[in-house]
């Protein structure tokens, strides 16, 4: 499990640091906001283990400007034990944890574990081929963190589209997956869903995510770098 791990007290950092890596985790470090930030951009980290008060960004404003880069790894905030103002905030800016000094190494490594088990799990449920989001439990679908009201049956349409990006698949496929084996196989109510769906996402988003493959049916995007 790799970490990333923001401190600037030298004594917290090395004795966190020795007693993550004797549990198994490969732990990124370094002591200050600036770099801290970089790096949580640059790679994929399993957890980050940020320290409110450090040099450079502040972990506070490091966490508010990943959530706005749309960087979901779980967050677990350092903070000192009457820091309650400060606790309040990074849980409503998106923390999933914190905890107070001084603590054990062996409690933080708990947390670790509860929130990346949490996180994993909330990933299977969510999908997410940018800008668009879907929510299988809430049932909500976002575009550029703006809502897109959808049908029950435009809603299924596209989870089925979005499990699979750059797959084909044919209309009998989506009419047998959404409408069921019994639908009419002749009717253009595929179509006429399809139509629905795009007149709600494309105008907020300048790509056409879900495309038409002549003679075939339907793929939703596979995004690349330029989208």
């Amino acid at each position: 499990m790799n970490v990333l791990f923001v401190e600037d007290e030298a004594k917290i950092a090395n004795f966190v640091r020795a007693g993550l890596k004797e549990q198994g985790f490969v732990v990124d470090y370094c002591d200050n906001g600036d770099e801290g930030y970089l790096r949580a951009l640059d790679n994929e980290y399993d957890a980050i283990v940020l320290d409110i008060m450090v040099p450079g960004k502040d972990g506070l404003s490091i966490l508010k400007l990943l959530r706005r880069q749309g960087r979901n790894a779980p967050v677990i905030l350092l903070t000192a034990r009457n820091e309650l103002d400060d606790r309040l905030e990074g849980l409503n800016l998106g923390a999933d944890d914190y905890i107070a000094k001084p603590f054990f190494v062996e409690e933080l490594a708990a947390r670790i574990h509860a929130v990346v088990r949490r996180s994993v799990s909330e990933r299977q449920n969510l999908l997410c081929v940018r800008p668009i989001k879907l929510d299988r439990i809430t049932r909500e679908v976002t575009c550029d963190r703006q809502a897109i009201e959808l049908t029950s049956r435009e809603f299924n349409l596209l989870e089925y589209l979005m499990r699979s990006p750059g797959r084909v698949f044919t209309r009998t496929q989506i009419l047998e997956h959404v409408w069921g084996y019994d639908f009419n196989p002749n009717t253009n109510v595929v179509d006429v869903c399809i139509q629905r769906i795009r007149k709600k996402i494309d105008p907020l988003d300048e790509v056409v995510w879900i495309e038409s493959i002549r003679g075939v049916g339907y793929r939703f995007r596979k995004p690349d770098s330029s989208s």
